[in-house]
């Protein structure tokens, strides 16, 4: 899917929408792409002349990844944070970065869903832990 298309599953616009493009496999593991651009509002102030992308937003690129897990259940629907359990940030995110995101659920209680996340650029893990939203 495009960013176009997430657009019919995730109620969020720009400048939130934190995917470009994703893929869900026969396994049910998503493989998310989000690049970080140049004029971010995150990276404005974050550091000005070094910015770097704050964990929360990779936290939230990750978050929206893991929702498009159930894509056909949020429709018409809000998704919101109910956890975010043993994060780690491994390697700084810049601009001009091509975050790569796989995330995977790993369990479901009622509306409910719980899932694993890692944010990798170039290979490398820069973020990774597990989410957990509900849809309202």
């Amino acid at each position: 899917m495009d960013r176009e298309e997430l657009k019919n599953y995730l109620p969020h616009r720009e400048p939130m929408l934190l995917v470009d493009e994703i893929d869900i496999d026969q396994d049910g593991i998503a493989h998310a792409k989000y690049r970080i651009k140049e004029d971010e509002f995150f990276c404005r102030g974050h550091f000005p002349g070094n910015p770097i992308v704050p964990g929360v937003i990779q936290c939230e690129i990750m978050a929206q990844s893991c929702a498009l897990l159930v894509k056909d259940e949020i429709q018409g629907k809000t998704t919101l944070y109910s956890s975010i359990n043993n994060v780690r940030f491994k390697h700084v995110v810049k601009p001009g970065d091509l975050c790569e995101i796989t995330a995977k659920l790993v369990n479901r209680r009622g509306q409910i869903f719980f899932c694993e996340a890692v944010l990798k650029v170039d290979g490398n893990l820069c973020c990774k832990g597990e989410l957990s939203f509900a849809l309202v």
